[in-house]
Order: structure tokens, then C-alpha cells, then sequence
């Protein structure tokens, strides 16, 4: 976790259609946007998501989950398609979509990371560190 507080929690969530719900206890609240190009196709623009030390789901039978690459994997409602975590391989953290959860008012933009695959279009602002991929890949020790 980085030197942000964590939230207590839990913190409650779920999909859209409420098939898969999740609880979360002791949150990171700093999320980072990944503008990754298979984020992007996924989620139709960044992907924004928190990681918490704790997390409960409820309903896991309607988790579809895939891999997505040799160090990752994803995780989507399979009634409703909501994207629910990442799952980074090599550390074992999942990440989870920051918009799943009910009261996202103690998030807040930590970083981003593939900001060198980031479209033209769109920007956020803020000073936060910003990774390109290659950045990215050795922090977890892909490279």
C-alpha cells in the first residue's frame, strides 16, 4: 500500500444488474488509470481501480474470468457484462474498478500508468506521476 490512509470498510459494491456484489476492507483509495490498449478496448476509455487487502464477493458464481496475457487476468459479470477486477499475476494483487462501489468519494487519482499509449483526446489533470509502459513493465518486473 502507499502512503495513503486506507479506508476501513467495507466499502460495498456491485455489477449492474447486482448479480455479483463485493465488500472491501482496508482500501487503498488511490487509484490509477491505465490507458493501456487492451483497458481501452475493454472499458471503452482508462481503466480506474483500487486495491484493498480484503475483498468478499458475493455471487461468485456469475464471475467470468479470463487471461487476458501471460501476466494477467480479467473478471466481468457474466449476466451483465460489468468489469469487475485485474488480476496481476506475478504479485497476485487484484484490482478492482473503482466505479463498482457505492460511495467513491474518498478515491482519488494517484497516477497513471501506459500514459505513453493514452490517446489523443483526453487528458486528466493533476500533478501525478505518469509511467509509460515501459516504466510500468519493470516496476512489476516484466522487464
Amino acid at each position: 500500500m502507499s502512503e495513503s490512509k486506507t479506508i476501513a470498510g467495507p466499502l460495498s459494491g456491485q455489477c449492474l444488474c447486482g448479480a455479483v456484489k463485493v465488500a472491501a476492507k482496508n482500501v487503498n483509495p488511490e487509484y490509477h488509470a491505465c490507458h493501456c490498449g487492451m483497458c481501452r478496448r475493454w472499458n471503452g476509455g482508462p481503466s480506474m481501480a483500487i486495491s484493498a487487502q480484503e475483498t468478499v464477493f458475493e455471487g461468485e458464481d456469475n464471475i467470468t474470468a479470463y487471461d487476458s496475457s501471460e501476466w494477467a487476468q480479467r473478471a466481468f459479470c457474466k449476466h451483465c457484462g460489468t468489469n469487475l477486477y485485474y488480476h496481476l499475476k506475478p504479485t497476485g494483487e487484484k484490482y478492482l474498478w473503482s466505479g463498482l462501489f457505492d460511495d467513491q468519494s474518498q478515491f482519488k487519482m494517484a497516477g497513471e500508468i501506459y500514459i505513453d499509449r493514452k490517446p489523443p483526446g483526453y487528458a486528466f489533470v493533476g500533478d501525478h506521476p505518469r509511467m509509460t509502459e515501459d516504466e510500468f513493465l519493470k516496476s512489476i518486473g516484466m522487464k
